[in-house]
């Protein structure tokens, strides 16, 4: 199929690769060229606007935030105005409910499509088409799109024909992630504090709390692995207040998320923004007198 791609951060760097891999010709746009030329020589195709990009029929974006993806839609440039009738437009990117239910209705009045497909997963596993993807929108046009899809990864959860219904899936997953992400500093700060070796409590909670998870992050946090970031702090943060946001909206206490707020916000003071959220270690272990 031809693809136009929007974003080639670290992610939408991976998807492309796998886009390629699978045989798909994919037209790309970037902000900063630079990302644009390493893709090329794999044998993307150089978009000069995001409307060029969008002409081909189905664009898929992958952008830091709902700015970020505005930013590529509006004006005579942008997407809106160069997808055809009946194109589709597929956001891989964590956005607010809001905005992605904005997008849908904006879509519709131009006769356009809009699918939300969000990912699960790092930039390997980009790289690998081995994301998890969590898609909703309309189902003649996930089917349409179903090859590009399998192309970024084997398992999608199709949850119903509401865009922002997917989207609402990736926050709560990620507050998830960042959850766990500070309850394993807490636990492994707890149990060093009590004179036990923090590997030797992460032998015992990774074969009792078995999961990927459990075991990819608590490796993280055990080997301080904060650089490269695979999901950045400043990332994490806006994923939390957009967690924040759909639970006072939909009136959802989660004093868990107010904390990890807190504390993403702790680090950032301290310059942490660029690095892993597995940073969130550091404050928790400031907090305990640690470090």
């Amino acid at each position: 199929m031809d693809v136009g791609f929007v974003g080639l951060g670290n992610m939408g760097r991976g998807m492309v690769q796998a886009l390629l891999r699978a045989g798909h010709r994919v037209v790309v746009w970037n902000r900063t060229p630079e990302r644009v030329d390493e893709v090329v020589t794999l044998g993307a195709v150089r978009a000069a606007t995001p409307f060029e990009a969008a002409e081909v029929g189905v664009v898929f974006t992958m952008l830091a935030d709902d700015a970020a993806t505005e930013a590529v839609i509006a004006g005579p440039n942008g997407i809106l105005a160069g997808l055809p009738r009946d194109g589709v437009h597929v956001a891989s990117s964590t956005l607010s409910v809001r905005y992605s239910a904005e997008l849908t209705e904006r879509h519709r009045t131009r006769g356009q499509h809009y699918v939300a497909a969000p990912v699960f997963g790092r930039p390997d596993a980009a790289a690998q088409g081995a994301l998890r993807l969590v898609v909703a929108g309309p189902q003649v046009a996930i089917e349409r799109i179903r090859p590009l899809l399998t192309a970024l990864g084997p398992q999608q959860f199709i949850i119903d024909e509401h865009p922002q219904r997917a989207h609402a899936v990736k926050l709560a997953g990620n507050f998830l992630i960042l959850s766990l992400v500070e309850l394993l500093s807490e636990a492994m700060v707890l149990a060093e504090k009590a004179g036990v070796a923090r590997d030797r409590f992460f032998e015992v909670a990774s074969a009792v709390f078995s999961s990927p998870l459990v075991d990819r992050y608590g490796r993280t946090l055990l080997e301080r692995r904060f650089d490269p970031p695979g999901f950045r702090l400043a990332l994490g943060l806006k994923d939390v207040r957009l967690v924040l946001d759909l639970a006072e909206s939909t009136q959802t206490p989660l004093p868990i998320a107010d904390l990890v707020r807190q504390h993403a916000l702790e680090a950032m003071a301290h310059g942490q923004g660029e690095r892993d959220f597995a940073t969130l270690l550091r404050v928790v272990e400031a907090h305990a007198g640690v470090i």
